[in-house]
């Protein structure tokens, strides 16, 4: 298999990392042909405020494509894999060593490897027991196959015997994830499948801070976890509305320097957006806590894997609690790159992020940009 091909299936995994993730779901779709402002259409000239040209725009992709050196790497990886031999697959994610949210996003890659041919987990197993991430794999296989027979949907939504399928498989999971816990003690790979496990178990809230707990001691800022933790207590699960956005901000309060944490806050009011249409005005409401936000993404390496998308929204909710010059600014960070959320709820995600981008300059303080383009890697 080549290395585009392996690409796009690892692309699979998004660059929000974690798995088991229920498909947002937007209110309606946007307009194809949105009300378009007279002074964007006839005055807005991108250059003049370090903005890439329109011509080049691209809603390929959020951000750059990863380095070649890790496709290869990646690919590697999966060729020896799919020929039965497991080792290069546990050096790979062993490599990451005790960087928490690393080594998940390389079980995550692992996972999608294993996706249509996991005879060489199975023998990674039986091989080594007693490995840590071989257990802490199996576990997340377990759940990620039962996620996809239940399917996106909302619960109502499914049919009954996906669901009681679905509903059967989730104690094995657990089950598995446990023993991965006590195979690798120190590893929190397996505490993120239990609070997605948790989640639909219907686990009570004590229950759920219990696995939290066990989580956090181990890894106190892992991102996935956190996103995961966000499902739990957001309204179409097991709390609300104010447990999520309480939930969220605390992220952003706790966030270390170079964690992409904060950005949890962007996630809930994408929450809210997707279930009552109310993140934007909530988001006017929250102007100072979105501009911590922006200031504590800007502290993250900028080749971390979460960094393009959570920055797209960034520069929507800026742009919605009416902070334009914070918004222009994540613009030209963006640079090209406009297939993300929510450009790509249009019909034409080109225009749509053009459009957004015209509006924050419109609102800038600053009429024209000094300091040339300094924006993401082309």
């Amino acid at each position: 298999m080549s290395i585009l091909v392996s690409a796009l299936i690892i692309g699979l995994i998004g660059l929000v990392v974690g798995t088991f993730r229920t498909r947002f779901r937007s209110r309606s779709r946007r307009s194809a042909r949105p009300a378009v402002d007279p002074w964007v259409r006839d005055s807005f000239v991108p250059a003049a405020y370090g903005l890439v040209p329109r011509e080049v725009l691209d809603a390929g992709r959020a951000g750059p494509a990863q380095p070649l050196h890790r496709l290869k790497e990646m690919q590697a990886v999966a060729d020896s894999a799919w020929s039965g031999d497991w080792r290069p697959a546990a050096a790979y994610v062993a490599a990451a060593g005790d960087d928490w949210d690393e080594r998940w996003s390389r079980t995550e890659v692992l996972q999608q490897i294993a996706g249509d041919d996991d005879a060489w987990l199975e023998a990674w197993r039986s091989e080594q027991p007693d490995n840590g991430d071989a257990a802490t794999l199996h576990a997340s296989m377990l759940l990620h196959r039962a996620w996809e027979i239940r399917g996106s949907e909302y619960a109502h939504k499914v049919p009954a015997e996906r669901m009681n399928q679905f509903q059967a498989m989730l104690p094995q999971s657990m089950t598995a994830a446990v023993d991965a816990s006590r195979i690798d003690p120190r590893n929190p790979g397996p505490w993120v499948v239990m609070i997605t496990a948790a989640r639909a178990l219907s686990y009570s809230h004590n229950q759920f801070r219990a696995l939290w707990a066990g989580l956090t001691a181990r890894a106190p800022y892992h991102y996935s976890g956190h996103w995961q933790a966000l499902q739990y207590w957001c309204g179409k699960w097991h709390g609300s509305d104010r447990l999520m956005l309480d939930f969220a901000r605390l992220a952003v309060e706790r966030a270390p320097a170079g964690s992409p944490m904060a950005g949890m806050y962007l996630h809930a009011l994408r929450e809210l957006d997707g279930r009552g249409g109310t993140g934007g005005a909530r988001a006017r409401k929250s102007r100072e806590l979105l501009e911590r936000v922006a200031w504590s993404l800007g502290q993250v390496a900028p080749d971390n894997e979460a960094l393009p998308r959570l920055r797209h929204l960034l520069a929507h909710y800026l742009l919605e609690a009416r902070s334009h010059d914070a918004a222009l600014e994540q613009f030209r960070l963006i640079g090209r790159w406009c297939g993300a959320h929510p450009w790509n709820e249009s019909d034409d995600p080109v225009a749509a992020f053009d459009h957004a981008r015209g509006l924050a300059a419109k609102g800038a303080k600053r009429q024209a940009h000094d300091k040339g383009t300094a924006t993401m890697p082309l």
